[in-house]
């Protein structure tokens, strides 16, 4: 099946992170996404390894050369999409800025994935994730209350507020290409896509339900009934109990003797789940309306039963994936693929 996007073309400079990823999401969908690298030494992850640059075909371009900007111009020309993630100006310096691309194709929408924004006092600035979710207001919030600020790797910035929020918005510019027959720039920032990630946070915030703390909310650890607890064998459990209904089945199948905002529950719950290994509580717990998981390894969690049956990862080239995602009903994702390099 050729995917729900199949029909649109994008040029990605190549780069690492989150324009990568966004690549990655439309190729996945069946965009022919062509990933422009430039003649440079062996990357971090081998080609063949990194998941983020599969389902493309890959153009080695000298983009020193008027040759290899040409190239890059021509591939432009008949493309819905290009998407870069450099410093600001340096495609402008390469001659390959959104001024002369958009003369050339004037439907063209040109992604720009920053971490400060195309402009601003911080925008020529080097950063990575944790500066920027600094920043928005996000990491001050990740962490155990009286602990420091603890990044939750580098999915807020880069991942859901940088390449995923800029596969959004290509495709958002790509549909009003369509309809207006003219292309736009999109600036993508992880400072701005970070701070919407937490827009139901500044909701709770200014209704006066969340402290401006870390660990001390109802969901950030600060809730006894949503926090994750240790088994005996040393693995972990999560509990998510939120409703009144959940509680109380959480409450039936555990014994609880406390309430659900019990000052106790947290000891209570801690003591409980410390007497037995986690494979006993998921006979007990999982599926039922206690909203409980066991808190699975990256080696684990492929092979979990649910997980599984969804496939929601799978073997591509020998190497374990995460599959397309959403899913869709007509158009479903082709099968992900090494990238294709043309030198």
């Amino acid at each position: 099946m050729p995917g729900a996007l199949a029909g649109i073309k994008v040029v990605e400079m190549a780069g690492l992170g989150p324009a990568p990823f966004a690549g990655m999401m439309l190729a996945d969908h069946g965009a022919t996404v062509i990933r422009v690298e430039r003649e440079r030494s062996q990357p971090p992850i081998p080609a063949e390894k990194d998941i983020l640059n599969r389902s493309r075909q890959v153009v080695t371009v000298d983009l020193k050369s008027e040759q290899g900007v040409e190239r890059v111009r021509e591939l432009a020309r008949d493309a819905d999409g290009l998407i870069e993630g450099f410093r600001p100006g340096v495609m402008e310096r390469l001659g390959l800025g959104p001024e002369r691309l958009l003369e050339d194709n004037p439907r063209l929408v040109y992604g720009r994935m920053t971490g400060w924004g195309q402009e601003g006092p911080l925008s020529g600035a080097p950063g990575h994730d944790i500066n920027y979710i600094a920043l928005a207001g996000n990491l001050h919030g990740y962490g155990r209350a009286g602990g420091k600020p603890t990044p939750p790797v580098n999915a807020v910035g880069d991942f859901g507020g940088g390449g995923m929020l800029l596969a959004f918005g290509m495709l958002a510019g790509i549909l009003s290409a369509r309809a207006t027959g003219k292309g736009q720039v999109v600036d993508c920032a992880m400072l701005d896509g970070a701070a919407l990630l937490s827009a139901q946070t500044w909701s709770l915030l200014n209704a006066g339900m969340w402290k401006d703390e870390r660990g001390v909310n109802l969901l950030d650890g600060g809730a006894a009934f949503y926090d994750s607890y240790e088994c005996a064998d040393g693995q972990y459990v999560s509990v998510g109990a939120l409703e009144p209904q959940f509680f109380a089945a959480l409450k039936e199948r555990l014994g609880l003797a406390s309430s659900q905002f019990d000052p106790g529950l947290s000891a209570e719950l801690a003591q409980i789940f410390r007497q037995h290994p986690r494979g006993h509580w998921c006979e007990l717990l999982e599926g039922s309306d206690a909203c409980f998981a066991p808190v699975l390894s990256m080696s684990e969690a492929p092979d979990h039963p649910h997980v599984r049956l969804r496939g929601t990862f799978r073997s591509v080239g020998g190497d374990i994936q995460p599959m397309p995602a959403p899913r869709f009903s007509l158009t479903p994702a082709p099968d992900p693929r090494i990238p294709e390099v043309d030198g």
